[in-house]
């Protein structure tokens, strides 16, 4: 009868550091881009820090990110130019979604 409630608290203390701790999924920017065949590498850049995806059939997403400010930049294709957009605001635990980005000539 000693034995059980000598493990009892034993077992607790996992059980009671699995439900302790909130799970952090990170944050991301995902988007469209037309036209698809002239995009190329998708960065997403803060401070001195940068993250580069490459898009499938124009879609792509990065995950992963820190909360925070960055600037978007998606290498175009000649004759496409680069895409950039400053300010991107991404929140902790939340993908913002760009929509459909155009690139231009």
């Amino acid at each position: 009868m000693k034995m059980k409630f000598t493990l009892l608290p034993l077992l607790m203390v996992p059980v009671i550091a699995f439900f302790s701790f909130t799970p952090n999924f990170g944050a991301g920017i995902k988007g469209t881009i037309n036209p698809a065949d002239n995009a190329g590498d998708v960065w997403a850049i803060a401070g001195n820090d940068s993250t580069k995806v490459t898009p499938l059939q124009g879609v792509f997403e990065i995950n992963d990110l820190k909360a925070g400010t960055y600037k978007i930049v998606i290498e175009g294709k000649a004759p496409y130019k680069d895409f950039v957009k400053e300010g991107v605001v991404v929140k902790d635990g939340e993908v913002l979604d760009l929509g459909k980005i155009t690139l231009s000539q």
